[in-house]
């Protein structure tokens, strides 16, 4: 072979190896683990770490110390397309802040107590009143507001998080020191799977929840009313004109709170109908058809145009739907979340359990743990 001849040949040849390492480089698929950054520090100091969950299908979470706050969540569409699908902020600053409570872990009592106030064995405790003439959250220094210790795990293809925090007797008004540990589990099947635990020195209500708010077709991406919703559930608690459950538990039949089969979530937000007045669309609490403590599926979200799906599992008796009423917030990438541009499925006990001994219970006591699971999937389907 001439010598040109072999200059091209082997140069012909280079170019397949390297086409075949890149094709090959691209086809690899993503190793599952945690990487752990540091995020920042609060206004006294104190570092803030984020940590990084990659599972081996590409999906991805993020979450920090303060707040035990999941900043996003990147999972493909039908067409293998990666969106974040949270609301959030760029940096930590607006963190501390936060009136959304973006991804937020809130607690010690998630949701709502009645003018800030209840008795518990004989004793009365009041706490802050930071939504009108009620509680909401854990109070003006929540656990979303505070920094969390963690450390990151792994095995078996799941990798996760691991935060833990202490709440010392009398913060925020709640009586006994409350152990707290929370955990993010990202599993092979793009499952995020959130685990409470709690222990307490005195008795006292724990109501802990998850506070991300959702967007399928990517955060950002305009309103949610074309996502299509079903909850399992035929009871929903009606509330006052201060969002305070009446106590009682009435039937979705024949109601815009009936889910049960799937439709928009936008078909009868502007109902005229008294609850959906009073929350200026769904803010409310639905009473799950599901047994005690049993880990069940509650509710299912597809977002027509990208294909996306949620589906909501957990060992809690409540679930809150709330449709950000009245949101309005510089976000990531330049965005602004406008009304209605989110959804939350907070799973949960019922709001104001500690003043409506018919509602399950929500005290816990020297000696017991208080467990729950809630699990967030995702998926696509082609309804195309």
């Amino acid at each position: 072979m001439p010598m040109i001849g072999r200059k091209l040949f082997h140069a012909f040849a280079v170019l397949l190896v390297l086409t075949a390492a890149v094709v090959s480089a691209g086809a690899r698929k993503p190793k599952a683990g945690v990487i752990r950054d540091h995020f920042g520090k609060t206004p006294d100091g104190v570092d803030v770490d984020v940590f990084t969950l990659t599972n081996d299908q590409g999906m991805e979470v993020r979450a920090m110390t303060f707040g035990a706050v999941i900043l996003s969540i990147r999972v493909p569409d039908r067409d293998g397309k990666f969106d974040d699908v949270a609301l959030g902020f760029d940096t930590l600053e607006p963190y501390f802040q936060n009136a959304p409570h973006f991804g937020s872990v809130v607690g010690r009592y998630a949701n709502r107590i009645a003018k800030g106030q209840f008795t518990l064995d004989g004793a009365a405790y009041r706490l802050a009143l930071n939504n009108g003439p009620n509680h909401l959250h854990g109070g003006a220094r929540g656990f979303d507001k505070v920094v969390w210790k963690a450390d990151e795990f792994s095995g078996q293809s799941m990798v996760g998080v691991r935060f833990r925090y202490t709440s010392p007797d009398g913060e925020e008004g709640y009586p006994g020191k409350l152990d707290v540990e929370v955990s993010y589990t990202l599993t092979p099947r793009n499952e995020l799977i959130v685990d409470y635990s709690a222990k307490t020195d005195k008795a006292t209500p724990v109501n802990l929840s998850q506070h991300t708010y959702f967007n399928l077709a990517g955060e950002g991406g305009g309103d949610v009313l074309g996502h299509v919703l079903s909850i399992a559930a035929s009871r929903f608690t009606p509330v006052d004109r201060t969002l305070i459950p009446t106590g009682a538990l009435a039937s979705v039949e024949g109601t815009p709170f009936d889910f049960r089969t799937p439709t928009p979530i936008g078909a009868r937000i502007d109902a005229d109908h008294e609850q959906i007045r009073l929350a200026r669309g769904y803010d409310h609490n639905f009473a799950l058809d599901k047994a005690d403590h049993a880990l069940a599926s509650v509710a299912r979200v597809v977002e027509p145009k990208s294909g996306r799906v949620l589906e909501v599992r957990t060992t809690e008796p409540g679930l809150q739907l709330y449709t950000a009423n009245g949101l309005n917030a510089s976000g990531k990438n330049g965005h602004v979340y406008r009304t209605r541009s989110a959804f939350c499925l907070e799973t949960q006990h019922f709001p104001d359990s500690p003043n409506h001994p018919d509602f399950p219970s929500t005290i816990l006591r020297p000696g017991e743990t208080f467990s729950s699971r809630t699990e967030f999937a995702f998926s696509t389907v082609d309804p195309r």
